[in-house]
Formats: C-alpha cells, sequence, structure tokens
C-alpha cells in the first residue's frame, strides 16, 4: 500500500506539467486545441485502464499490476521521445 502512494504522489505533478509544456512544445496558436485533447485522453485513462486491469487481473492474475504500470511507463516515456524528436525537427527547419 505504501508503495502504491508513495508512486501516486511522484506521478502526480506529470499532469499539471504536460498541460504547462503544451504551448512550448506544439505552439501558443494550437495550445487550446492541444490540452483540450490531453484533458479529454485523461479522462478516457481514468475511465478505461482500472476496467481494462480488473479483467487482466480477474482472468490472469493481480501479478501483472507491475508489468500494467511499466508498460504504461514505457509507452508514456516512448511517446515523449518522439514528441521532444518531432518538437527538435520542427525548431530546425
Amino acid at each position: 500500500m505504501t508503495g502504491l502512494v508513495i508512486t501516486g504522489l511522484g506521478c502526480a505533478p506529470i499532469y499539471p506539467s504536460v498541460i504547462h509544456s503544451t504551448p512550448a512544445h506544439f505552439g501558443a496558436d494550437k495550445s487550446q486545441a492541444v490540452i483540450g485533447v490531453q484533458m479529454a485522453s485523461a479522462y478516457v485513462g481514468t475511465c478505461l485502464m482500472p476496467p481494462v486491469f480488473g479483467f487482466l487481473a480477474n482472468h490472469i492474475g493481480a501479478f501483472l499490476y507491475p508489468v500494467f504500470l511499466l508498460a504504461i511507463l514505457v509507452l508514456m516515456a516512448v511517446m515523449h521521445e518522439k514528441l521532444l524528436s518531432r518538437v527538435r525537427e520542427d525548431a530546425h527547419d
């Protein structure tokens, strides 16, 4: 339980940080639309990920929780790196 609380507190600043950095990554003119997509995606993820893991836990086992979290973390890191590489490419053009 303590590990989950610490993980949750450690991840808590990610969402506001992503929203705050949106104008720098996408430009001020597009930031309002992108923030809307980010917020919608966050809400969809909040609604879908617990049932998805619940389904996996019921059919395979709850021991998959660390693997599930790691897969989401890796996906998030890969997507962030893709974003940064595109921002760097656009800055050089």
